[in-house]
């Protein structure tokens, strides 16, 4: 067996890589795993590994981690695949390569490829209830969804509060979700931008003065409103598509895109024009002059 693992989901990507580890060991023992991490090791070092015989076993796995990042190693790919034995599995581990490299053919032609691309919200949601069921849990789809919109799309994060919630209580409850969950920064300036849209002023205030006591700098909630602009701006410019293309093209989850496209609903391109650029001036002057970016970025809000 010869296999590459790649994407963007580093939860499947981790997942899929335990299952092969853990089948391997449990037939031909710890001994006969080898792990490299390959961004920095010498190409013969490698070699070695694939070409060694097993020790006190019928079989060796060699697990190869970010090969890719490695010049001198990754130019040798060929010969790595070539050399691995009868006798040994090879499992090449990388969560991010440039598919548009000689080396990423090889590996494509050349070897089992798996791909783990992001889920989108709806897919979570899914993911969520099957999961539910699989650790003794459950969860409705309309509470699924309550909870991706909470947490975000980070499948990671959303395991790691399915756990929790489920240890709290099997069945679970939108009530407990806002009890043991806490919605993500990123979220709330989403829902700033929507209050400000909607001309709920005191609500978008509340909003920024909710991320000011969470301690989020100014500057990093200056820093997400640029990127929620960014992604307007590919929404808005982007008609006709699905938030699935525009996400594909721009190399972006769907999720974030889905809210984007809602927002973006409700403006025309002078005023998102306009608010790029007054967002870019107040960027501009906190870095040069001495502004109050706290005072500054609480009037841009009102004045969306």
């Amino acid at each position: 067996m010869i296999v590459t693992l790649t994407g963007q989901n580093y939860y499947l990507l981790k997942r899929r890589v335990d299952e092969l580890v853990d089948k391997f060991v449990a037939e031909h023992g710890e001994l006969a795993l080898q792990k490299i991490d390959a961004e920095e090791a010498e190409p013969a070092a490698i070699l070695e590994a694939v070409q060694s015989l097993p020790f006190l076993a019928s079989r060796k796995l060699v697990v190869v981690r970010g090969l890719g990042a490695n010049k001198a190693a990754s130019g040798q790919i060929e010969q790595i695949i070539s050399s691995a034995g009868d006798s040994t599995d090879l499992i090449l581990y990388e969560p991010s390569v440039d598919k548009r490299t000689a080396y990423f053919k090889v590996l494509k032609t050349q070897t089992q490829l798996e791909e783990f691309h992001d889920l989108d919200a709806h897919s979570l949601a899914r993911w969520l209830v099957e999961e539910a069921k699989t650790q003794g849990g459950e969860i409705g789809l309309a509470d699924a969804n309550y909870l991706v919109e909470r947490v975000g799309a980070n499948q990671q994060q959303l395991a790691n509060e399915l756990a929790k919630l489920i240890t709290y209580e099997p069945k679970i409850t939108r009530a407990n979700i806002d009890l043991l969950s806490e919605k993500t920064p990123q979220s709330k300036v989403f829902d700033l931008l929507d209050a400000a849209f909607a001309g709920n002023k005191a609500r978008a205030l509340e909003l920024y003065g909710e991320q000011r006591a969470q301690k989020v700098e100014p500057q990093a909630i200056m820093a997400m409103i640029a990127w929620q602009l960014e992604l307007i701006a590919l929404s808005m410019y982007g008609k006709g598509k699905d938030a699935n293309q525009i996400a594909k093209d721009a190399g972006l989850n769907p999720y974030p895109i889905i809210k984007a496209q809602r927002l973006a609903a409700k403006m025309d391109q002078p005023k998102l024009k306009a608010m790029v650029k007054q967002a870019l001036k107040l960027d501009v002057q906190s870095k040069t002059t001495p502004l109050d970016l706290d005072e500054a970025l609480k009037t841009y809000i009102v004045t969306l």
